[in-house]
């Protein structure tokens, strides 16, 4: 199993059923050292806000999200939902345990 730190779209219902086919279960984490920006992103009707966590110089900035354990299959899934803007790279979370997050492409 891995685990995969939310902290935007992917904390969705609604979204989960869309890739998963299931609604994942999580326990409320955070990510210390780092805080979001708004970001733009073409879609099939014009361009989206999202935000996208980036390293912050402020080490006490962090992120709220939900940490959820999923399977290599489905950690693959989200790599094809995530957009290009954005790369998977895995940190350490408040509680000690490490995860896998989407933070800015460049």
């Amino acid at each position: 199993m891995e685990l995969l730190f939310s902290y935007g779209t992917l904390r969705s219902k609604q979204i989960q059923m869309q890739i998963f086919n299931k609604v994942l279960s999580g326990t409320p984490d955070q990510i210390l050292g780092y805080k979001l920006k708004s970001l733009q992103i073409e879609e099939e009707f014009g361009m989206a806000d999202y935000v996208v966590a980036i390293p912050s110089e402020n080490l006490t900035e962090n992120i709220h999200g939900v940490a959820f354990e999923i399977s290599n299959t489905d950690l693959l899934k989200v790599d094809q939902f995530e957009s290009n803007s954005y790369k998977r790279v895995q940190v350490k979370l408040k509680s000690g345990r490490t995860a896998w997050i989407y933070t800015e492409n460049k």
